[in-house]
């Protein structure tokens, strides 16, 4: 088979495109920049230079295609990401649904999220639940906008599966907040976090498993929440510090002072940059529990995920082995 992708140089593209080149399929990327790209070109994956407002760069990627992974997205919190979180999320999102439609309805897999549901309060959210708001993030929202637009695709006949993941860990995670602190507590250096929030972690080669089932085995039109266990952040940042033997400590911060900082740096994020994790929605989000069940994709497409301690001991070992 011929699959096309996009977001294939981030986290979850990069380890899609190694499964299917692994299974034997041929591989087609858009890529904005090929020098951010050679392990694709090591894997034998075809690249297209293009952006998500490229048409010709689209229609180029999706031409001959049995079928299309539209993995790309932002993941970013603050305020100054407002802008590109719209442009890729929302509006890449259009026009990569528009351009395999134009292919002649080619068989796509999009890539959603939990984070549509935004805080779920502590309940476990499965597919049937359709969330209206309020949002903890831009992030959040702009999926919510993305997802909408899919299944209106789906509506209109366009052959699209909707997978939507919780929150991604595993080895070579460099983008996420949760990726950056727990670089930070390996590191050595003092950590903190939010008391009280959690969510299902979905360990990235599970979550791409779940792409590939998804394509094989999904209804059209239909929704496959990609949920693994739940962890309160706490835990998990104990675990990541259990593991690598670190003596840094984790601070954890209660509700009142979490929120008192997300207001502050909510006004000083428009005249400085604050890292990730350190902005006010992530603040926000690591305040609330980001919850769902993959029961539906466990009976229908057969998905399982690895246990949440197993997969961030291996996340923390390959960490280490990568510093030796």
């Amino acid at each position: 088979m011929r699959y096309a992708m996009t977001g294939a140089t981030g986290f979850l593209g990069g380890v899609l495109a190694r499964q299917l080149r692994d299974s034997g399929h041929d591989v087609v990327a858009l890529v904005r920049d090929p020098a951010r790209a050679t392990s694709l070109q090591d894997l034998g994956v075809e690249l297209v230079v293009g952006d998500l407002d490229d048409t010709a760069a689209l229609d180029r990627l999706l031409a001959g295609a049995d079928g299309f992974f539209h993995v790309a997205g932002w993941y970013k919190h603050g305020r100054r990401e407002a802008e590109t979180l719209r442009r890729v999320n929302v509006e890449g999102t259009r026009n990569a649904l528009e351009a395999a439609e134009r292919a002649g309805d080619v068989r796509t897999v999009y890539t959603s999220t939990i984070a549509l549901n935004s805080d779920t309060h502590g309940a476990v959210r499965d597919e049937s639940y359709h969330h209206q708001g309020p949002w903890s993030s831009n992030y959040d929202r702009t999926k919510w906008e993305a997802h909408e637009i899919a299944k209106e695709y789906a509506a209109r006949g366009l052959p699209v599966v909707i997978v939507q993941p919780s929150v991604i860990y595993g080895p070579g995670d460099t983008g996420s907040s949760l990726g950056q602190l727990t670089r930070q507590i390996i590191d050595g250096r003092p950590t903190l976090g939010p008391r009280g929030g959690g969510s299902s972690w979905s360990h990235v080669e599970d979550v791409a498993r779940g792409h590939v089932l998804a394509m094989e085995k999904g209804r059209d039109g239909e929704s496959y929440i990609l949920a693994g266990e739940q962890a309160p952040y706490a835990d998990v940042f104990g675990w990541v510090k259990e593991d690598a033997g670190a003596r840094t400590p984790v601070i954890l911060l209660p509700r009142p002072l979490i929120r008192a900082f997300a207001a502050l740096t909510w006004q000083l994020e428009r005249f400085v940059p604050f890292p990730q994790a350190m902005t006010a929605e992530a603040a926000r989000a690591g305040m609330g529990t980001y919850y769902g069940s993959s029961a539906k994709a466990e009976n229908e497409l057969g998905w399982t995920h690895r246990p949440v301690r197993e997969g961030i001991r291996e996340t923390v070992e390959a960490e280490l082995a990568q510093r030796r």
